[in-house]
């Protein structure tokens, strides 16, 4: 018989290693299901929180009281401040002087709620002794939390207006072009007054019903 020694079993270093390394990846996926299982990503799957304060755009076919009802607005639910108050509420911090609520890219997929302003607005001209009545009404696309916002500050609103109309030259209000520079002052205007008072703008337009120079 041969003095050699019999073969060596392969494997038996590196089959400890490949046991080794199965252990600790087991162990890995093990700590990772333990963290997801505890929540640890939930809230980089969850994404941003909405601001239930905030105005919806109103589909088609859609009811803009009902919408904002379910919100806590709407024409029984809605109060002075309520979107500060709603934001403040729910954890969600504004950025100062509000949040102006985007048009829609396409308009014919939203309804337009149009609401007319309770009285005309009757103001001095500048350097005139002129008078200029007009009367108004603005449209929304957003739910009725906008336009109970113009109700509710109605008279802030009235008094914006007004030293606006004292501003304005009877020259320009004669012609189509200055009453179209009016209509985007005065659109300006009120959403940056919704802004102040409830936190949200949301007005599309304003639209004169009268306009009178005498």
């Amino acid at each position: 018989m041969s003095d050699e020694a019999a073969p060596k079993k392969p494997g038996g270093k590196g089959r400890m290693i490949l046991i080794i390394l199965v252990a600790v990846m087991m162990g890995g996926a093990g700590v990772a299901g333990g963290l997801y299982a505890a929540g640890a990503f939930s809230h980089a799957e969850e994404g941003p929180k909405e601001d239930p304060a905030k105005p919806r755009l109103v589909l088609k076919g859609e009811d803009p009281v009902a919408i904002a009802g379910k919100f806590g607005g709407g024409e029984e639910g809605h109060g002075e401040g309520g979107g500060e108050a709603g934001a403040a509420g729910h954890g969600f911090k504004l950025p100062k002087g509000g949040v102006d609520l985007p048009r829609p890219k396409d308009i014919s997929a939203y309804q337009a709620t149009y609401f007319q302003m309770p009285a005309p607005y009757t103001s001095n001209l500048a350097d005139t002794d002129s008078l200029v009545q007009i009367a108004l009404a603005v449209s929304t696309y957003y739910d009725d939390r906008v336009i109970q916002a113009v109700k509710t500050h109605e008279m802030a609103i009235r008094s914006a207006v007004l030293m606006l109309l004292s501003q304005e030259q009877e020259l320009e209000l004669s012609t189509p072009q200055g009453k179209q520079a009016l209509q985007k002052k005065l659109t300006v205007l009120i959403n940056r007054i919704l802004r102040e008072k409830t936190g949200y703008s949301g007005i599309d337009n304003v639209y004169f019903t009268n306009f009178v120079i005498q």
